[in-house]
């Protein structure tokens, strides 16, 4: 019985330590088969990222919340960044846009010191190799642009104070040159309120033409419209403050007359942007509009003679 009993013992732990072994085999090879799929999954979604047709300028109003982000890519490449939002959800949006392995953007824009527009600046360069900061003397108090100001300091960019008259050259396509506009501010804005100090600049790729509002107040609408007149015309209005009634006035729209209004405001934000005073007066002028809060990241691209959305 004793013999037997040994006998068992010595079958029950050899079979326990197959067992044993045969399971960390198991679950090594698990652990080896989920690693290729999610390998192979990042490697189809590198290859896979939405990039611009050739000859084609793209500009994305990109998905960060209540904030502002635009990502512009011309026809021969060169990549600008206007404002990164308020957190580090610009980096998921960068990262679909141009792929994993694009670490470098050409120039950052950043159109005024509010915590919604460089808050996530901050988070791009840090992962980002840039060449060029565009900015104003303006300044805020809040951590978020003590945190962009001190960023931007130690980045090896070149840092320009913009003002009305710059002319930012991107390259060109079949429809010729790419250009970034300054048409605001156009004296030193540091005392300025930051809204009030807001860029506002005008992209133009061949006959088609974007006009990028920043946070900019109706009084600077207003002062733009007595100023240039004919000049505002675009195609796209990407709408100052998010929608807010404090912009888009009604003589600023009529000037403008744009095709599209854009709108990059967050889902159920506390501000209630768009205001409906504001969605009143694009239906008053026959301006659809489309809304980051409704869409998602708004897509679209340009031959130099049409804009179509995606």
């Amino acid at each position: 019985k004793f013999l037997c009993g040994v006998c068992i013992h010595i079958v029950a732990v050899y079979h326990l330590r197959y067992n044993e072994k045969h399971m960390q085999v198991i679950r090594a090879s698990l652990i080896v088969s989920v690693l290729t799929v999610l390998f192979l999954t990042w490697c189809v979604a590198a290859q896979n990222y939405s990039r611009p047709e050739e000859g084609m300028l793209t500009v994305a109003f990109l998905d960060v919340g209540q904030g502002d982000a635009i990502f512009i890519e011309s026809p021969s490449g060169t990549q600008v960044l206007i404002d990164g939002g308020k957190d580090s959800s610009v980096l998921s949006e960068l990262s679909h846009l141009m792929g994993f392995f694009d670490r470098d953007i050409d120039m950052i824009l950043a159109t005024h010191a509010d915590a919604d527009h460089v808050g996530g600046l901050v988070d791009v360069l840090s992962n980002y190799r840039v060449d060029t900061i565009v900015m104003t003397e303006n300044v805020s108090k809040t951590p978020a642009f003590s945190a962009f100001k001190e960023t931007a300091t130690r980045e090896s960019a070149k840092i320009i104070f913009t003002r009305r008259g710059h002319v930012y050259d991107l390259g060109s396509g079949i429809a010729g040159s790419t250009t970034l506009t300054i048409l605001f501010p156009d004296v030193d804005p540091t005392d300025f309120e930051t809204n009030t100090a807001s860029i506002v600049a005008k992209l133009t790729y061949g006959d088609t033409e974007y006009l990028l509002m920043g946070d900019a107040p109706s009084a600077i609408e207003e002062y733009l419209v007595t100023r240039d007149g004919a000049l505002l015309q675009s195609d796209v209005l990407k709408m100052g403050h998010h929608g807010s009634d404090t912009s888009s006035s009604a003589v600023f729209l009529a000037a403008v007359r744009p095709r599209i209004g854009i709108i990059s405001a967050g889902e159920d934000n506390s501000y209630g942007h768009p205001h409906k005073a504001v969605l009143e007066r694009l239906v008053a002028e026959n301006i659809p509009y489309k809304n980051t809060a409704e869409s998602g990241g708004i897509v679209s691209v340009s031959d130099g003679k049409e804009i179509w959305f995606r």
